[in-house]
């Protein structure tokens, strides 16, 4: 019933996996392969927790 108070995670996700991608794109322009690997893995795992997150209306 309350749930039309709780905010929306979305903005807060969103923002975090855009910041993941720069950092991953970052590392690999630098030639960490290894890094740029595990910052794709967290961005792929927030775009999961996105995608799983249910549609509002």
């Amino acid at each position: 019933m309350l749930s039309i108070f709780r905010r929306d995670p979305r903005p807060k996700l969103k923002k975090a996996y855009a910041a993941k991608l720069e950092e991953a794109i970052a590392l690999q322009r630098k030639g960490d392969i290894r890094g740029f690997a595990k910052a794709s893995e967290e961005a792929d795992a927030l775009l999961r927790r996105i995608e799983a997150l249910p549609k509002r209306s």
